[in-house]
């Protein structure tokens, strides 16, 4: 281009006309560069906008000087290169301008996220249905969502039965049955009549809204993502101290390339030193460094919200990497937490109308989802329930409370023994429902054992399939509960685990964790209130997010579809997550390391090749762009077996 304008206009003409267009380039759209490179400079922390402020202005003030000035000059040295300044500035905002567009990219489990909110929902006033923005719904209103239709926030179904599809949060690719009382998640869709039979209740659902806004499960989620995304892995603090000294490394390797130029080179030695000096400048900006962590996050986090996997601490995927252990617990982990009452033994005197009346009004205030068979069998024995005070959940033990005056207590052998009840015959039959894989309980009325119930909480159809999964991906899988030696074994036995350690307190959880730490890092995985301390001291803590709130504030990672698969996808996540970012640190790193010394001249003593300032601001923009498109991969990371 240079040599064509100068033929048709001559040498000084083409020159003047450079530098207008220079200066408007440099000054306009480059601007940036000089308002963030020399402040930063003269605070003694350069940056990459510093390497291209320096390289651009050492080729536009000496190029200035040859034009206004040419006579201060020897002849031989007064080229002009206007064109490397300007070229170097355009190919690096077209290298930005790509990066925003793959950034954009990276993001796009976010937006995925939050284009599953309807803008309007059919809220309901005195029976009429009214279509009312998203925003002026209020926690209290009923909702109508008819078949095909998203429910717009989170809520309780009032009345109608359908089919909700709920795989955008949950992964889960079949629609789950709602009726009466069954919840609810925004952004979810009443799939009733859309390509699957909805049964009788015609497929449209009423519900209650019991949470809007940001306290929605969507919009807890996108906080998560966002979370996860901005956080900073531990191995991104190692490439920030490599960064750090980088910038005035690479400062020292122009100026030393620009001194052995002048001092060893050929002539004209002072336009060799200055194009040496600007492509080591131009060449070595630590864009692709700055990049290589980063995105790999943002993508990999944003695949896994995709796959039912959230990430709440963005360490976290660092260091489920490199778990050796995973320990799982039993009830509502590995079974599918909603057991049926199996057996009621009873002791003299009682009749089991009596008794499951009383023992259900009071496993009605527990959260434990044995407590929820023991319920359900009092609703459908049709009992009516007396009035209970005086509640008291005892953490691993059970439960005690006041029942129409009479003091009853309800849980494990060790809550009898505690409280001084002896279980008599009852002991025998105990060992007899543990063998067949049921928990075991008793109740005792002021003082003294009224029954031994037997609960059966059958195993999740996949849990056999994932902890195969688990141990083919190297892990050592262990089950942690706190129920019977035998339950647990009958349990472990169905789903292919060899290691259980049973009869364990919650602090005894945690203390079985410290002894499996030996063998390497340990992930726990649970879903209960007294699952927190574990979740909280294992190396990664994962909580279904079929869970208590109190598990999910402990954990590091929540599985929204609450099904051991989504264990298997975090750590497959994490391990593609983890091998990408070393990718992009390896190619960043050697990307410098195989190129500033062919911008500093390696190559011209052998081959006469010295690498321009224009292909240098090439090179650099198309190893960035390298970075984002090996970190876009990522989206197509598979739900499946093993690790990477």
């Amino acid at each position: 281009f240079h040599h064509g304008v100068a033929m048709t206009l001559g040498e000084g003409t083409s020159r003047w006309l450079q530098l207008v267009l220079t200066t408007f380039v440099l000054f306009g759209p480059g601007w940036q560069f000089y308002r963030k490179g020399f402040p930063a400079l003269l605070k003694g922390a350069p940056d990459m906008n510093s390497l291209v402020a320096l390289g651009t202005s050492a080729a536009y003030f000496y190029s200035l000087l040859v034009t206004l000035a040419p006579g201060l000059l020897p002849e031989a040295v007064r080229a002009v290169y206007f064109e490397a300044a300007a070229v170097i500035v355009v190919l690096i905002l077209l290298g930005r301008t790509l990066e925003a567009r793959a950034k954009g990219r990276t993001g796009a489990a976010i937006q995925t996220l939050l284009g599953l909110r309807p803008r309007t929902a059919q809220v309901l006033h005195d029976g009429v249905a009214v279509e009312t923005a998203l925003d002026a719904i209020r926690v209290g209103d009923l909702v109508l969502v008819r078949p095909g239709e998203r429910v717009a926030v989170d809520g309780v179904v009032t009345d109608g039965t359908a089919y909700v599809d709920e795989s955008m949060i949950t992964g889960e690719p079949l629609p789950v049955a709602k009726s009466l009382d069954a919840r609810v998640t925004g952004g979810t869709v009443n799939s009733a009549g859309v390509g699957n039979s909805a049964g009788a209740g015609g497929g449209t659902l009423t519900f209650r809204a019991t949470a809007v806004g940001g306290d929605t499960l969507l919009a807890q989620i996108v906080r998560m993502v966002e979370a996860a995304q901005g956080a900073k892995l531990p191995i991104q603090t190692l490439v920030d101290r490599i960064t750090l000294w980088f910038v005035p490394a690479v400062m020292a390797a122009a100026l030393g390339t620009v001194l052995l130029w002048l001092a060893f080179g050929p002539e004209p030695r002072l336009t060799h030193a200055l194009v040496a000096g600007v492509s080591v400048l131009i060449i070595a900006c630590p864009c692709a460094m700055g990049l290589a962590t980063p995105t790999s996050i943002m993508v990999g986090t944003g695949r896994a919200a995709e796959l039912g996997v959230l990430f709440r601490k963005g360490d976290a995927l660092q260091r489920l990497a490199s778990v050796q252990v995973v320990a799982l617990d039993k009830t509502g982990t590995v079974t599918a937490g909603h057991p049926a009452l199996t057996d009621l033994d009873l002791a003299p005197g009682w009749t089991a109308p009596e008794a499951l009346a009383i023992f259900a009004a009071v496993e009605a205030r527990s959260e434990h989802p044995v407590a929820a068979a023991i319920v359900h069998a009092a609703r459908e024995a049709g009992v009516t329930l007396p009035e209970v005070t005086a509640f008291e959940a005892i953490a691993a033990y059970g439960v005690r409370a006041e029942v129409a005056g009479r003091m009853v207590l309800l849980g494990a052998d060790r809550l009898m023994a505690r409280e001084g009840v002896s279980l008599g015959d009852f002991a025998a039959r105990e060992a007899e429902i543990a063998a067949q894989g049921r928990t075991a309980l008793f109740a005792a009325v002021d003082g003294k054992i009224a029954a031994v119930i037997g609960v059966a909480d059958p195993v999740k159809p996949t849990s056999r399939a994932a902890i195969a999964a688990l141990r083919a991906a190297g892990c050592h899988v262990v089950m942690i509960t706190g129920d019977k030696e035998a339950t647990a074994r009958a349990i472990a036995a169905e789903v292919g685990i060899s290691e259980v350690i049973a009869g364990v307190l919650p602090e005894g959880k945690t203390t079985a964790l410290e002894r499996l730490s030996a063998r390497g890092p340990v992930a726990f995985v649970g879903d209960g209130i007294n699952d927190a301390p574990a979740l909280a001291r294992a190396d990664v803590g994962i909580a279904l997010g079929t869970g208590t709130d109190v598990a999910i504030e402990s954990a590091d990672v929540v599985l929204m579809s609450g099904d051991l698969q989504g264990v298997v996808n975090a750590l497959r996540v994490s391990e593609h997550t983890l091998s990408n970012i070393r990718q992009n640190l390896f190619w960043a790193f050697g990307y410098n390391v195989a190129l500033i010394p062919v911008a500093a001249g390696a190559l011209y003593p052998a081959f006469g090749v010295l690498l321009s300032p224009v292909m240098a601001a090439g090179a650099m923009a198309l190893s960035s762009v390298f970075v984002l498109s090996n970190a876009l991969r990522l989206r197509r990371v598979r739900a499946g077996e093993g690790r990477a």
